[in-house]
């Protein structure tokens, strides 16, 4: 009985997301909206991916890591200016508190495709598989959008 009910749960959990848009994902209590990323030039070993994470629970949860079959890793990014200075370094984790949205943004947080299998091409939609301490794993499809999109706001 105990696995007939694991079984009906995790179709219902399969149903609810291939329900949702190709923009707006909901597993739990996350919400990931607009997953995108800009495109890339030929010979581009590095793509970003941003999203915003809703947290619409009452408990702390913390994106953990990231994977895509479109590079061969993803890594969680800060980007912070020092001065007139870029600097980008790999965080560990990024807390997504309960209550609030995180935004991966083309100026803060964002996931870093490194060496990518091949260019990203407008119009494409690259599978990332995004890994939560609580919540678990949820599959985007990451929207391949021109080399100057803008993030966009949460919905």
């Amino acid at each position: 009985m105990k696995s007939l009910i694991a079984v009906l749960v995790a179709l219902g959990i399969n149903v609810l997301a291939g329900a949702a848009s190709a923009h707006d994902y909901t597993l739990a209590t996350l919400a990931i909206d607009h997953p995108f990323a800009r495109a890339t030039p030929p010979g581009a070993q590095v793509g970003g991916a941003y999203m915003t994470i809703d947290n619409k629970g009452t408990a702390n949860d913390k994106l953990l890591r990231a994977s895509s079959p479109a590079a061969a890793q993803v890594q969680i990014h800060m980007m912070s200016m020092d001065g007139n200075v870029m600097r980008m370094r790999e965080v560990a984790g990024l807390d997504v508190p309960a209550g609030k949205q995180v935004a991966l943004s083309t100026g803060g947080y964002h996931l870093m495709m490194i060496d990518l299998k091949k260019p990203l091409a407008v119009g494409e939609r690259v599978p990332m598989t995004l890994t939560f301490e609580h919540a678990g794993t949820i599959v985007v499809d990451v929207a391949v959008e021109s080399m100057t999109a803008a993030d966009h706001p949460a919905h």
